[in-house]
């Protein structure tokens, strides 16, 4: 027996901390409308990280709102993970005394 396809989840995170105090959910799809968001993220260079818990908990959560506490931990890592990936995409600068 195979067992049916989970169906693609996808969200989209911003953190502004001079906004808000917490991530704010901006987009969160199913199906095809995931595809349309990582593909726009992909377009975009936007680091995307694959994790179905958290796509699962941020189903419950509504677009335009901040996270739930319960998951500052884990997306603070996702965070931290994007900041290493965007600081190792950027080309070092060479800082030489005069």
């Amino acid at each position: 027996m195979n067992k049916p396809k989970k169906r693609q989840l996808a969200a989209a995170l911003e953190f502004d901390p001079e906004k808000s105090s917490a991530p704010v959910l901006t987009a969160f799809g199913e199906g095809v409308v995931a595809e349309r968001i990582i593909a726009a993220a992909n377009e975009s260079k936007v680091p995307v990280v694959a994790d179905s818990n958290i796509a699962e908990v941020l189903k419950t959560v509504t677009i335009g709102d901040e996270i739930p506490e319960e998951l500052y931990e884990v997306v603070a890592q996702v965070l931290v993970f994007i900041s290493d990936v965007d600081n190792k995409s950027r080309p070092e600068k060479n800082y030489t005394a005069k």
